[in-house]
């Protein structure tokens, strides 16, 4: 970010946030104050009403995997702020910038956002769907995104048959409903307290996880959408019939090196040799794939699944309350 003369002036100099100087357990977050940014040409200014919590926030807070130090700090957090997904109104926007006008009503990625206010690219942003609260909206893009990205390079279509892992989580919970507005018959996979949502959301079928094998049934898959699980290869392959795809994103093994993407990478490698279709993707976080989010959200047919909100202050206990593993959907932090 640069300094640069913006359309609107403000007063205050510093502002509220959720502050980290190290990587560690939620402890190392803590209230503080700082200085509020300033934006660059391209830039927006985000006046922050709510920002979303995802599995990926407590990663880059924990540090790990290690590779991810290697784009966001070695051994401390480059930015000390803390969250990426935001919703919010423009507060000022750079020279540069087309897209958007102070006081509009925006969502996107701005990292930075566990803050009264956080700097976003604009293509980066879209404007806010107008059927959803802030802290709604706040939980929607990087989750959304993708989501939406694993059901487009999975191909899904009408008809098929998609299982989806972790369907109850942040991802899963918006790959339900996309795999279902594009007409597949979808199965969701989720722990025994969590199927009452996985039904809501809409999926066909529910299997608990705990007590069902999904690969009992050969063949029985036109695509899968493996979101932050750990079935071997050869299960994958099982549950899939001759000619489907298997989407892999996201997952807690492997260690503390590279997570999950070791399995990715596998997928990767065993996709050429065999005739089923094995692969994974980098979600691009775009504005302009939100605004294709968007007349499905204000249609209804992509709902949020807010779990709980939590005021900016008390962000450490959200944090915790992720890693138990209890969160059904999504959680919003409140500014």
């Amino acid at each position: 970010m640069k300094t640069t003369t913006t359309t609107s002036t403000t007063s205050a100099t510093t502002m509220r946030a959720i502050l980290q100087h190290t990587y560690g357990a939620p402890d190392v977050l803590r209230a503080g104050r700082l200085a509020r940014p300033t934006i660059g040409d391209h830039e927006v200014l985000v006046r922050v009403r709510a920002a979303g919590l995802d599995r990926g926030t407590w990663h880059l807070m924990t540090g790990k995997p290690y590779l991810l130090r290697l784009a966001f700090g070695l051994r401390r957090p480059r930015n000390p702020v803390p969250g990426r997904d935001v919703a919010g109104l423009v507060e000022a926007v750079g020279p540069a910038v087309t897209r958007f006008a102070v006081g509009d009503e925006v969502y996107g990625v701005a990292p930075g956002s566990f803050a009264e206010y956080a700097v976003g690219h604009e293509d980066k942003l879209a404007r806010k769907p107008a059927n959803l609260t802030f802290e709604q909206a706040a939980v929607v893009p990087i989750s959304a995104l993708t989501a939406q990205d694993a059901v487009t390079v999975g191909r899904v279509r009408a008809g098929q048959h998609v299982l989806i892992s972790g369907a109850s989580g942040g991802v899963g919970s918006y790959a339900v409903q996309l795999a279902k507005a594009l007409g597949a018959e979808v199965t969701g996979m989720a722990s025994t307290a969590k199927l009452d949502l996985v039904r809501a959301l809409g999926a066909d079928h529910v299997l608990d996880y705990t007590r069902e094998d999904f690969a009992a049934t050969p063949g029985r898959y036109d695509v899968i959408i493996d979101i932050a699980g750990n079935p071997s290869l050869s299960r994958v392959r099982r549950a899939l019939k001759s000619t489907g795809t298997a989407v892999v994103t996201g997952g807690e093994e492997g260690g503390d090196l590279t997570g999950g993407m070791h399995r990715q990478l596998g997928f990767l490698i065993a996709s050429p040799f065999v005739r089923q279709r094995l692969t994974m993707f980098v979600n691009k976080e775009r504005g302009r794939d939100l605004e294709r989010l968007t007349p499905l959200i204000e249609a209804g047919q992509v709902t949020p699944s807010v779990d709980r909100t939590y005021p900016l202050e008390q962000v450490p206990d959200a944090m915790r309350h992720l890693d138990a593993g209890a969160v059904r959907g999504k959680v919003a932090i409140t500014v």
